[in-house]
């Protein structure tokens, strides 16, 4: 561990009593699963709920549940009041210019077709170029390769290195005058890469190019200043940052949201509506917020942030850094098996595979021991496709997860080689 992050721990009393008082805010750790202390090591795919975020969604349900934004009766501007409040915690947390920038969605996934449809669909032509990574998740290649069909624009790919890092001289040949995108991910959910995604943004500005950040795996794990970065776009979810599911969040440029034309219709988002005139547009950020939104997971999501921010991004940081580090080394040492994903810079993910055995087999066996990891593509089929393998078994850290936690995971794996001889 660095000497910073060792005394970041150390001042924040954390060093090896953190997490283990953070997790009792966690009440589905309390449970055992086949017998056992759950160990939750599957935080990549969505992280537990505190209290304070499940009682928040409760209390909305139970004191003041009514529609936001047009209601004129008290139940009404109490929600509204409280969802907007949850939007301007998200702007704060993220350091966005203008809650005008910050828009709800249902998740990440449903953030980067926005921007696909809404703002690169007019944007490209035939011929035209998007730039991904050979590291993206699914919801960040899929709506570029649809839009790209639908205009005739070309997607170029960077390529990654064996230890999962961004080759930045390849990306720095693909940037062209024919480069109208560039859409990256911050930290790679099946890798843990963290990309030097100032880097690439500043990069692709020399170009005129904008930048979309694929946030979901970043938020909970790092510091994101959306301004510091430099991006045009930065899209995340509730549910990996201890918020609730079904709410997510897209932060994009005001004068770039404001050219942009809707995403999908329907209440909220009109301003007017006539047979014979047409219709007229919202503000933003409603101008993006179609139908009756999850006002619940936004006032969830809210809290949430409330809780990370109470403990220190920073403190969680170094916590996950020593995880990983302290799981690296276990594992490391484990024959016939292989980590996928050594990067120099790195979050707290450990993806890897053994010799002879698949990694559902993996899954299956360390459930029965009471631990649950993932399993599978981590929907990046193209990253499995770079390293020829089917999968891995992923193990991923949050803030209340312990070393003990990393030494149940590693029993576990050694009974998977006793099964499998």
């Amino acid at each position: 561990m660095k000497v910073a992050e060792t005394a970041v721990l150390q001042d924040a009393g954390l060093e090896r009593v953190g997490a283990h008082a953070w997790r009792e805010d966690f009440p589905i750790l309390r449970q055992k699963v086949h017998g056992r202390p759950l160990v939750y090591l599957d935080n990549a795919a969505s992280s537990q709920k505190p209290e304070a975020v499940i009682d928040a969604e409760d209390r909305f349900y139970r004191e003041y549940n009514s529609n936001v934004h047009r209601g004129v009766h008290t139940l009404s501007q109490v929600a509204t009041d409280a969802y907007e409040k949850a939007r301007e915690k998200i702007r704060k947390f993220i350091n966005a210019s203008s809650s005008r920038e910050v828009i709800f969605t249902r998740g990440a996934t449903e953030a980067l077709n926005l921007v696909a449809q809404s703002f690169g669909r007019g944007r490209l032509k035939p011929g035209d170029e998007v730039i991904v990574s050979a590291m993206e998740h699914h919801s960040n290649i899929v709506p570029w390769q649809l839009v790209c069909k639908q205009t005739g624009a070309v997607l170029k790919v960077v390529p990654i290195n064996d230890a999962g890092e961004f080759l930045f001289e390849e990306y720095l040949k693909l940037l062209g005058p024919r480069t109208r995108i560039v859409a990256v991910v911050h930290v790679s959910n099946a890798l843990g890469t963290i990309n030097p995604v100032k880097r690439i943004i500043e990069a692709a500005h020399a170009h005129n190019v904008p930048v979309v950040v694929d946030g979901a795996q970043a938020v909970p794990h790092v510091k994101v200043d959306v301004r510091e970065l430099g991006c045009d776009f930065y899209a995340f979810s509730g549910h990996k940052i201890y918020g609730p599911t079904g709410i997510g969040v897209l932060y994009g440029r005001e004068h770039l949201l404001d050219a942009m034309p809707p995403y999908q219709g329907g209440g909220d988002m009109i301003r007017t509506v006539s047979f014979v005139e047409g219709s007229t547009w919202n503000e933003l950020p409603y101008k993006f917020e179609a139908g009756t939104p999850h006002i619940a997971g936004g006032i969830g999501l809210g809290v949430a942030l409330d809780y990370v921010s109470a403990i220190g991004i920073e403190a969680i940081a170094a916590h996950e850094h020593d995880l990983l580090e302290y799981a690296t080394g276990l594992v490391s040492e484990i024959p016939g098996l292989k980590i996928i994903g050594t990067a120099r810079e790195k979050s707290g993910i450990v993806s890897f595979v053994m010799d002879h055995v698949h990694p559902h087999d993996i899954g299956t066996i360390l459930d029965h021991q009471g631990v649950a990891i993932r399993a599978g593509h981590h929907c990046a089929m193209p990253v499995m496709d770079r390293f020829h393998i089917p999968g891995t078994a992923r193990a991923s850290f949050a803030l209340y997860n312990t070393r003990e936690d990393v030494d149940t995971l590693v029993a576990g794996i050694h009974k998977v080689k006793e099964l499998f001889g």
